[in-house]
């Protein structure tokens, strides 16, 4: 594990943005992307989002969120083909560039949640046919469906809020057509059900996840990243079931930390953004690399000091700048 030391000494050093002259660049809210001649660079920044905002920047997020997402790509490349070509930097993918689907594959196995988005604030209020799933009544926050539910999700334009929606709904307003669609769902079931055993033997529990899938001329693509602490709430398996009957939250291992800490103080996506403490930033840190750890289990290996630097570096003996 990195020690808090280390993790302290890169609060200075994290990776905001970048501004590479390569292709055209888009930014999204954690990733810096560039598109050139049939291919797509994706720099994973330190940046971290919730409630569809930008927060602030994290210790080693991105290095962490890109070699997790490695990770699964290479596990998961004989269920559905994906995007990565290389790895040519800790923060950084080369990916075949596709045409990305309008629409995200949110998985869930559990009713849990503190956003407006989420399965567990709807139950609250009544709603008991979820994105088009029929939810049973008497559940619990937290509480295992009996098995998981696809939530479809609209991706919305830089700076909006993604809409939830059911299979038939994305069906209808032809955002994709139904035999694709239906090849989407049943990927990604099957990439949560791969995902849940494997994390299950590193004493996790895969909660829910959202996946993204693009086409290209050999088919559907799966792309942008898999089985992340940022596309994925992780729970501790071992004091789940205990801290559930006892009416407590699970330990949790994701950016759902700073999500609760944020609702806590009445933020949960309007008005002005709290003042994330450097003890916040230490602790999320914390909690992504130890992730990262139980997830693939290994040890993280942190790249400490400027990271634009090292990875415009790595650019160059990659030649994809100058």
């Amino acid at each position: 594990m990195v020690s808090e030391n280390i993790i302290k000494a890169q609060l200075n050093h994290t990776l905001d943005k970048t501004n590479f002259k390569i292709g055209k660049k888009y930014e999204g809210k954690v990733r810096d992307n560039y598109t050139f001649g049939g291919k797509r660079l994706i720099i994973t920044t330190d940046r971290i989002s919730a409630f569809d905002r930008v927060l602030c920047t994290i210790p080693f997020k991105g290095q962490v969120l890109n070699q997790t997402a490695a990770f699964w790509f290479e596990k998961t490349k004989n269920i559905v083909q994906n995007h990565i070509i290389s790895i040519p930097d800790p923060n950084a993918m080369l990916a075949r560039e596709c045409k990305p689907y309008p629409v995200e594959m949110v998985v869930r196995g559990y009713i849990t949640g503190v956003t407006t988005t989420s399965a567990w604030y709807s139950y609250e209020k009544g709603v008991r046919d979820f994105c088009g799933n029929k939810l049973p009544e008497g559940m619990k926050k937290n509480q295992k469906f009996e098995k998981p539910i696809i939530t479809p999700s609209t991706k919305a334009e830089h700076g909006l809020h993604d809409e939830s929606i059911s299979g038939e709904e994305v069906i209808k307003r032809e955002l994709v057509d139904e035999k694709t669609y239906r090849k989407m769902e049943k990927a990604a079931l099957e990439l949560f059900d791969f995902g849940t055993k494997l994390v299950a033997k590193n004493n996790l529990i895969l909660v829910d996840t959202k996946y993204e899938f693009g086409e290209l001329d050999d088919g559907l693509v799966l792309i942008d990243e898999i089985h992340t602490p940022d596309s994925s709430r992780f729970w501790i398996r071992d004091t789940y079931q205990k801290l559930f009957n006892e009416g407590k939250e699970p330990q949790k291992l994701d950016k759902e930390y700073v999500r609760a800490w944020l609702a806590e103080r009445g933020f949960i996506g309007d008005g002005p953004i709290p003042k994330i403490s450097d003890e916040v930033r230490i602790e999320a840190a914390k909690r992504y690399i130890k992730a990262y750890e139980m997830i693939t289990g290994s040890e993280f290996r942190a790249n400490s000091g400027d990271v634009l630097k090292r990875i415009e570096g790595n650019l160059k003996k990659a030649k994809l700048i100058l």
